[in-house]
Order: C-alpha cells, then structure tokens, then sequence
C-alpha cells in the first residue's frame, strides 16, 4: 500500500528514504547497496523496503459504490 512512516519493529523513521530507494532500484541498482547508502543497517527496517508492494495506483481505479436510501 503506502510505505510506513516508521519501521514495525524498531520504530526508526524510514519514510523519508522510500523514493529515493525506489528510484534508484528502478534505475537498476542494487537493492543492498542502495539501503548501506541510506544508512538503512538493521534488518528489521530493511525488510520494510525489500518486501513492500506498491498497491495504491491498483486500488485507485476503482471507486466506493454507496448505497442511496429511499
């Protein structure tokens, strides 16, 4: 979905260093390299990056449908 402001575990913040990782990973670097160069060293923040899915442009197409009362 969205990526964590905060590890689950540790609770550093880790927000700020998703586009960048992103990014960079797109342009075909190393996932490893990329989170020693942002200072990500515990392995419970860097599983937050490594495992997160982007879902939120899938979820955005679709629409809430509600119900009208009569």
């Amino acid at each position: 979905m969205i990526v964590p402001v905060r590890c689950f575990t540790c609770g550093a913040v880790i927000g700020d260093k998703w586009y960048t990782f992103a990014e960079r990973v797109k342009k075909g670097e190393n996932p490893g390299k990329v989170l020693d160069d942002l200072g990500v060293k515990r392995y419970c923040c860097r599983r937050m990056f490594l495992s997160h899915v982007e879902l939120i442009d899938n979820i955005l197409k679709y629409e809430v449908a509600t119900i009208e009362e009569e």
